[in-house]
């Protein structure tokens, strides 16, 4: 099955932009969502983070997530040892979900801002999408959106692939920017991706 990943920082309109492939029948796979689920559901995942970082990390069966970001957000070769146990359990979750959208849609997405930087999905891409958008339009959706400060937003921000650097590495790119229209740059996108 074809997969094209959708990739782009917070705020760039990702989100928005797959949910029109969405009404256009193809399904989609977030990501974020998806592992914050297996974080509670692959027992695999939850065994390893438990030997990684210690039984407190888990109350009732359940992560604490904030005990469990507090340990890998102050430590960077703690939280890259967390995601080498996290980017194969989402791989694994996402083969299966894919297979059980086989004959559905001429093709998938997968959703990840960070997906361009983790070489563990390159066999599974069958093309790449970045969802570009101003710096300053950026921050203000997400302002509006979460209700945080500027420098929250900034601060994440920090953490992500710069659209420049991504562009470099991508198939295609819608720009969200609020003066070009949408539906036409999905629209050739869509099509060009049937054509692969």
């Amino acid at each position: 099955m074809k997969v094209l990943a959708v990739t782009g920082s917070i705020g760039s309109g990702k989100s928005y932009i797959v949910k029109i492939f969405n009404e256009l029948g193809i399904p989609s796979y977030d990501s974020d969502s998806r592992t914050k689920l297996l974080y509670d559901k692959d027992r695999e995942l939850m065994d390893s983070l438990i030997s990684l970082l210690g039984d407190d990390i888990v109350e009732n069966g359940i992560l604490r997530r904030d005990i469990f970001a507090q340990r890998i957000f102050s430590d960077k070769s703690l939280l890259s040892r967390v995601e080498s146990l996290v980017h194969p359990a989402v791989l694994r979750d996402f083969s299966s979900w894919c297979s059980g959208q086989e004959g559905k849609a001429p093709f998938v997405i997968i959703e990840s801002a960070i997906i361009l930087r983790l070489p563990i999905f390159n066999e599974i891409i069958s093309a790449s999408l970045l969802v570009s958008a101003p710096l300053e339009l950026k921050i203000d959706r997400v302002i509006q959106r979460d209700n945080i400060t500027r420098e929250e937003v900034l601060a994440r921000l920090s953490n992500q692939c710069d659209d420049s650097d991504s562009a470099e590495k991508v198939d295609f790119t819608i720009f969200a920017n609020e003066k070009r229209p949408l539906l036409p740059q999905i629209l050739d996108i869509y099509n060009k991706v049937i054509e692969l």
